[in-house]
This record gives C-alpha cells, sequence and structure tokens, in this order.
C-alpha cells in the first residue's frame, strides 16, 4: 500500500482538498495532501461552497489551505492522482527528471465513462462530484 498519496486539481480549492478528504477517511493509515498545478489559490481554504457540500457528507475541509504543487512532490509521494487529463499532463510536464512518484487519474481506479473528475467550481455539482470522489476513494483504499 502506497503510504503517500498526492491529489492534484488545477487551484487546490475544491476536487483535490475534497479527494484529499475522503482519502483520508478511507485510508487513516496513509499520509494524504493535496496541491494544484495553478499558483491561483495559494494559502486560500477550499472554495466555500465544496465546504458546505463536504461537511453535509462528513469531510471537514476547512483546516486545509491551497498549495501548489512542487517539484518535491514527486519524490515525496509514492501516488499522485490527478482529477482530469489537463492536471496529469501539466504533472508530466513539470515532473524533474529524478520523479519516482507514480502518476494516475483518480478516476481510472473505478473503469467506467470519463476519466475526468468534472470540476464543480464551473458545474456547481458539488453533491455529484463528491459522490464520485468519495467511491473513487473507497475503490483506491480497497485497490492500494
Amino acid at each position: 500500500m502506497p503510504q503517500s498519496i498526492l491529489c492534484v486539481c488545477l487551484g487546490n480549492i475544491c476536487r483535490s482538498p475534497s479527494a484529499q478528504g475522503a482519502l483520508e477517511r478511507a485510508m487513516p493509515e496513509a499520509e494524504i495532501d493535496s496541491a494544484g498545478t495553478s499558483n491561483w489559490h495559494i494559502g486560500d481554504a477550499p472554495y466555500g461552497p465544496m465546504q458546505v457540500a463536504a461537511r453535509a457528507q462528513g469531510l471537514e475541509l476547512g483546516d486545509q489551505r491551497a498549495r501548489q504543487v512542487s517539484p518535491d512532490d514527486f519524490t515525496r509521494f509514492d501516488l499522485i492522482l490527478a482529477m482530469d487529463a489537463q492536471n496529469l499532463s501539466d504533472l508530466e510536464a513539470m515532473q524533474p527528471a529524478d520523479a519516482t512518484a507514480r502518476q494516475a487519474l483518480f478516476l481510472d481506479v473505478l473503469n467506467e465513462g470519463s476519466q475526468d473528475v468534472p470540476d464543480p467550481y464551473y458545474t456547481r455539482d458539488f453533491d455529484g462530484v463528491l459522490a464520485l470522489i468519495d467511491r473513487a476513494a473507497r475503490a483506491w483504499a480497497a485497490r492500494l
């Protein structure tokens, strides 16, 4: 089982903080963190409507703060899970030569339909995204 997993989305205020919370619940023994490929929200708490929806499903995200992916993340974590194909492509472009972390899409574990977690910042479907993230987190916990 990987000892450490990094969840990555664009801004680190919706999808990846939710994935971090869901994986922490599903895999309490693992080190879980989240980050964004952009620097737009560094230091910000997760997006308010996402926090409200997460809290309703038993996840508390309020202590998390957005940060940007750093070169050290590619050796610090065993597994880096991107929320969509663009994030995965951005990660592949920024990974240093000495990277040791395995990279995958967060939804690869479900083997169904689209492999992209929709961005609720734009779709406004916070509950649907959280349900999808929770299913995938439980599947990762069972697989790893």
